[in-house]
């Protein structure tokens, strides 16, 4: 038997897309009047002018309004989805520069739960308030490094929800040069009150440690840690290291740290704590309660345990993300109706919450909400100057921006326009994931172009530019006799990736032997199962030797030399209950590997008949891509991650052999195993073949279903779905369209495998959550591995199936790495509420 090799990745196959650069564009606004009357308008004092703007202009606006102006900017955006697709497109207009932009998160807790909030979401909303102070003259900086005041994008939620009090912010930070000198004791008891955690190897920001007269560092407001070296109590050198390797990167002669916590509650204000802690009603609480919110300020915070402290927001904390804004910040309210009434709807739910804690007993009467409501919100505004934005339905600012012509579906339409625009003067930017694709549908139509990685001057008039990047929407704005206009790819082809792939570093775990601690289950390959119970000292011909004690049934032990350890191993099984122990002196250990044998023998019989005919069988060999299949690829609205791209890769490359594939992906849920699917079924259909999908539930089936359908939707592919959800009549006119050829993609549960459903040329079977399956239906499964190519999905598959993917038995693509700002499952365990 022999197994087909998969080739080495074509080169460029881990190369993340290039962020797009667009500050080139920023100067052009400068000379418009009206642009220059909205700078006029900020500048002077409570200056405020309401504004409306298309809405894919709006990044583009507040970048050039950021790029001409020298003053902190907040922009405040309904909700948490706004807020990062503005992020994203401010990455993209303003390029290197984008060091000084700054997503401030939402914390994902509900109010009153005494979960803390995620240290990465705390870390970002540190950065940016770190950013405000040192724009505002309020936080130590680093002299060496030119920093621009920053822009901060945040949703409603993220900008009321309270966070530590400016005061106690500029106190907690401090910085530190070389040559200074400290005490080292000292140091270190602050960075504890700061928040900070001890740990062996500093790898994420909020830890530190300390060896000697070595201390290490890693301030959320870093984007790596500092290794400081001591010559006595003085600083002798600081460098920055990377935290995986732990290897010097750069050496730098200050450093800033800043609080690692937004709760901080021996920094905060005693009067402000006590003022709120008179404020409630103790009396009703239950005894515990009481307790804990006794009017000694010291036992109250001294005695905090660490879930607590989420409860204590309220108090501890007094303000959100405004009351950090140095004086003469622009706040910018995108759509103020709409933050009014969410900050209304979130008040609302958190005076819910405490009238429902606060009759179980778990709060005191008038305990502090632990976000602002819209009074306070306008309150800290009023220093500020505002530019409320509205959508637009007319241009109020007199700046003239307007939606582009649309090429959906023909984009040699747009290269036939294009000469006219650039004869009427237009400045044409084309910012596109797919340069290449674009430039070689200028140069079919007789307009020389090439892709630029970014833009850093502005296009003549009558000249048109490539560049490598991602925009939502495009836009046109008037400027004199001429006009920029900006092209993207949803203009062009209909779609935009939302988002970009950021550099990342992927951590691949290998398979090490744990340890062994007393009290966990080994296997003696020569005495079978038993229990670790330590070990000890014992002569050996005079000599002291350390053995291990196996405990079996009936109290018997073992004592296995330490130079025999490569007999042992770790006891796995698939669940958790606890095994037989196995008797010594007795043929149960030898009677069990005999069967173990007999059975690998059976399977592995089984697997050299079933592989070995696939070897032989001449199967059909798919051809290469077609321009369908890059158009469908190109539609995919996310950017792949590294995996995904070598597990398509791996999976094209065998189906274009002429022998039948057997791969099985794995990936956990969300890594994107169905794009993977789903691409494979389109280039089967492209040869005329079809595609069976199959999947163990019908929940599953009609969620693929969706899936397959919409993204298929523009090209001429029959998809169905067969279910109990369909009736009998639907599923008769199914099984017909499947055995007739009328169907190219047919996805469904085990009804799929039964003796009616025949197909008319079948090419390809997904097989989803293979484990799921009976064993009649896996039988049927073994009988298509010989005849057809076959993709098994799974998150988790058996051990069989996973020993024989990492065996080389079968063919396997890992996909490990998570996509870009996938939320990760989190799981609670809480007190039961009817409510």
């Amino acid at each position: 038997m022999t197994l087909t090799p998969v080739p080495p990745s074509p080169r460029g196959i881990e190369d993340s897309a290039t962020e797009p650069g667009l500050k080139g564009l920023l100067d052009l606004l400068g000379d418009h009047p009206s642009f220059q009357q909205l700078l006029h308008t900020l500048a002077s004092p409570g200056g405020s002018q309401p504004l409306g703007v298309l809405d894919a202009a709006k990044p583009y606006l507040l970048a050039a309004l950021w790029h001409h102006i020298s003053k902190p900017i907040i922009v405040v955006v309904p909700r948490p989805e706004d807020a990062r697709s503005l992020y994203d497109h401010l990455l993209g207009y303003l390029g290197d520069q984008a060091r000084e932009v700054y997503l401030f998160p939402e914390p994902e807790v509900l109010p009153f739960e005494r979960i803390l909030t995620e240290q990465a979401t705390c870390n970002q909303r540190l950065s940016a308030l770190a950013a405000l102070h040192r724009a505002g003259g309020g936080s130590p900086s680093s002299p060496s490094l030119e920093h621009k005041a920053p822009i901060i994008v945040a949703s409603t939620s993220a900008a009321i929800f309270k966070t530590i009090g400016p005061g106690t912010f500029r106190e907690g930070c401090h910085s530190l040069e070389t040559g200074s000198r400290l005490r080292v004791s000292d140091v270190l008891e602050r960075w504890v009150r700061l928040g900070y955690q001890r740990d062996d190897n500093v790898e994420s920001p909020g830890t530190f440690s300390s060896r000697g007269g070595i201390l290490d560092v890693f301030s959320p407001n870093s984007s790596l840690p500092v290794r400081i070296e001591l010559w006595g109590d003085e600083i002798e050198s600081m460098r920055m290291f990377d935290p995986g390797t732990q290897r010097s990167v750069a050496t730098v002669d200050r450093i800033e740290v800043i609080p690692a916590r937004e709760i901080l509650p021996r920094l905060a204000p005693p009067d402000a704590i006590e003022d709120a802690i008179r404020a409630m009603d103790i009396g009703g609480c239950r005894a515990d309660v009481q307790q804990r919110f006794d009017d000694d300020l010291e036992s109250l915070l001294a005695g905090t345990i660490e879930e607590d402290l989420a409860l204590y927001n309220g108090v501890v904390n007094n303000g959100g993300l405004l009351e950090h804004a140095p004086a003469g910040s622009i706040l910018v309210l995108d759509r103020q109706d709409d933050i009014r009434g969410e900050i209304g709807e979130l008040t609302d739910r958190a005076e819910h919450l405490r009238s429902t804690r606060e009759q179980g007993g778990d709060l005191p009467r008038n305990f502090p909400l632990p976000q602002v409501v819209w009074g306070e919100f306008v309150e800290s505004a009023a220093p500020l100057h505002r530019l409320p934005i509205e959508p637009w339905a007319e241009d109020t600012g007199g700046l003239g921006f307007s939606s582009t012509d649309s090429y959906f579906g023909h984009p040699g339409r747009f290269a036939q326009d294009l000469p006219q625009l650039l004869q009427e003067g237009h400045r044409v930017v084309v910012v596109t994931r797919y340069p290449g694709r674009v430039v070689e549908l200028l140069s079919d139509a007789g307009i020389p172009a090439s892709a630029l990685p970014r833009l850093d001057h502005a296009p003549g008039p009558g000249e048109a530019r490539v560049v490598s990047g991602f925009l939502g929407r495009g836009w046109a704005l008037p400027l004199g006799a001429s006009a920029l206009t900006i092209f993207t790819d949803t203009e062009l082809f209909g779609i935009a990736k939302e988002r970009r792939s950021r550099s990342r570093r992927t951590v691949r775990r290998e398979a090490f032997l744990s340890e062994l601690v007393p009290g966990s289950f080994v296997v003696h390959i020569d005495h079978g199962v038993a229990r670790f119970a330590g070990t000890i000292q014992m002569d050996s011909d005079g000599e002291p030797r350390e053995y291990l004690v196996l405990e079996y049934a009936d109290a018997d032990k073992l004592y296995v030399p330490t130079d025999q350890l490569a007999r042992i191993s770790p006891y796995v099984a698939t669940t958790d209950r606890p095994p037989v122990l196995t008797r010594l002196g007795t043929a149960d250990w030898s009677r069990t590997k005999e069967r173990v044998k007999h059975s690998a023998q059976e399977m592995a019989r089984e697997l050299l008949d079933l592989y070995a005919a696939r070897q032989v069988t001449h199967g059909h060999a798919f051809s290469p891509d077609s321009l369908w299949q890059q158009e469908l690829e190109d539609s995919f609205p996310y950017e792949e991650t590294a995996d995904q791209r070598r597990t398509i890769y791996e999976m094209k490359y065998e189906m274009e052999q002429s022998h039948p594939m057997d791969r099985l992906v794995c990936g956990d849920v969300g890594y994107g195993k169905t794009e993977v699917a789903l691409r494979a079924a389109f280039k089967a259909v492209g040869d005329n073949r079809q595609v069976a999908l199959l999947v163990p539930t019908t929940v599953l089936a009609q969620q693929h279903y969706a899936t397959f359908s919409q993204r298929l939707s523009p090209f001429p592919i029959k998809v169905e779905v067969l279910s109990r959800f369909r009736t009998k009549r639907e599923q008769r006119e199914v099984i017909e369209g499947i055995r007739s050829g009328g169907v190219d993609i047919i996805i469904g549960t085990h009804r799929l495998l039964q003796k009616d459903v025949a197909f008319k040329d079948l090419g390809l079977v997904v097989v989803d959550e293979e484990q799921r399956f009976g064993v009649a239906h896996k039988e049927r499964l073994k009988q298509m591995r010989r005849e057809v190519d076959m993709i098994t999905l799974s998150a988790t598959p058996i051990p069989r199936t996973l020993h024989m993917g990492l065996s080389g038995i079968r063919d396997m693509s890992t996909i490990d790495t998570a996509p870009e700002d996938r939320q990760p499952v989190k799981t609670f365990v809480s007190q039961y509420k009817e409510e």
